[in-house]
C-alpha cells in the first residue's frame, strides 16, 4: 500500500517551486493537496488572484496529485488529524516568520501517529510574492477591482476601506 502524503498550499500562482514540492511528495506516495480556501489565505495575507474553485481545477490537473481537499484555515492540524498522512511535505521557507508556529503544530500533530515532516529546499529565484508584485505593476481594471472587492468581503469578517477621489 502506498504511503499517504499531504501537501498544504495556497497555489495562487503556480510556479516551479510548487511543482518541485509536488514532485518530491509524489516520490514518497499518494499526494493529497490541502488547498487553502480563500478565507484561510485572507487570514494571513492578501486575497488570492484566483478563487478556490479555479485553483482547485489547476492543482487537480498537476501530475502526481491524487486528490485535492479544502484546508479551511492556515492551521494544518484539523486536516492532518482527519487524514493521518505518513508524510507532510513543505518547502523549508516556513521555519521563520508567520508560518513558523504552523510548522511546529504540524510537527507536534505528526508525532501523534508517527508521521514525518519532509522539507524541500526553497527554490531560489522565484516566489509567489514576486509574481504578484509583477502583476500589480501591470495594473488592473475597475471590473477586476470590483470582483476582488466582492471576494474580499466574502472572505474576511471585517474589511477596512479607504475611499479616494481625484480632485
Amino acid at each position: 500500500m502506498l504511503k499517504k502524503v499531504y501537501v498544504g498550499m495556497s497555489a495562487d500562482m503556480i510556479h516551479p517551486g510548487h511543482l518541485n514540492i509536488i514532485k518530491e511528495a509524489s516520490n514518497l506516495g499518494q499526494v493529497t493537496i490541502g488547498l487553502l480556501t480563500d478565507k484561510a489565505i485572507a487570514s494571513y495575507k492578501r486575497l488570492p488572484a484566483l478563487n478556490y474553485e479555479q485553483r482547485k481545477i489547476i492543482v487537480e490537473s498537476i501530475k502526481g496529485v491524487e486528490k485535492v481537499v479544502p484546508q479551511n484555515e492556515l492551521d494544518y492540524v484539523p486536516n492532518l488529524r482527519e487524514l493521518k498522512p505518513d508524510y507532510v511535505v513543505h518547502g523549508d521557507d516556513w521555519k521563520k516568520g508567520v508560518q513558523s508556529q504552523t510548522r511546529q503544530r504540524v510537527i507536534d500533530a505528526l508525532k501523534e501517529w508517527g508521521g514525518v515532516l519532509h522539507e524541500v529546499p526553497y527554490t531560489k529565484g522565484i516566489s509567489s510574492t514576486q509574481l504578484n508584485q509583477s502583476l500589480k505593476e501591470v495594473g488592473t481594471t475597475p471590473n477586476i477591482r470590483m470582483e476582488r472587492f466582492r471576494r474580499l468581503i466574502e472572505s474576511k469578517p471585517i474589511v477596512r476601506v479607504l475611499e479616494a477621489h481625484n480632485v
